[in-house]
């Protein structure tokens, strides 16, 4: 890629419990400079599980360390009680907030960073 091309940031983010995207799940993205941590975005994913535009891009795209705190509690809480008829207790979930921090050294390329949750585990990867 040539020096003069811009990266972007974009996340994703998969139910693997329930075989489905995870929408409205509220998703925070901060830079982290020595003891700072100063937040740049605060989205919500769309029904497919994306959010509607790239997390940070052009000449905001730069190389440092970053955070995305997925607020997976909230989404969890929110689809185990949908559906339970009256009377019926909610199953728990084990995770709330999801920390990722990551660095980004290329800026100039495509920094994908999805997240596959479930009530009791995660994962992630640098994707494409």
């Amino acid at each position: 890629m040539s020096d003069t091309a811009k990266g972007y940031l974009t996340t994703h983010v998969l139910d693997t419990a329930r075989g489905r995207p995870a929408g409205d799940l509220r998703i925070e993205l901060y830079r982290l400079e020595g003891g700072t941590r100063l937040r740049l975005a605060d989205v919500k994913t769309n029904a497919d599980g994306r959010c509607d535009a790239p997390l940070l891009e052009g000449d905001d795209f730069t190389a440092g360390v970053y955070e995305l705190l997925f607020h997976a509690g909230d989404y969890l809480r929110a689809g185990l009680t949908s559906g339970l008829r009256a009377g019926e207790a909610s199953k728990g979930h084990f995770l709330d907030r999801i920390p990722l921090q990551f660095t980004v050294d290329a800026p100039c390329e495509h920094y994908h960073v999805p997240l596959l949750l479930s009530p009791y585990s995660y994962s992630t990867y640098r994707g494409s």
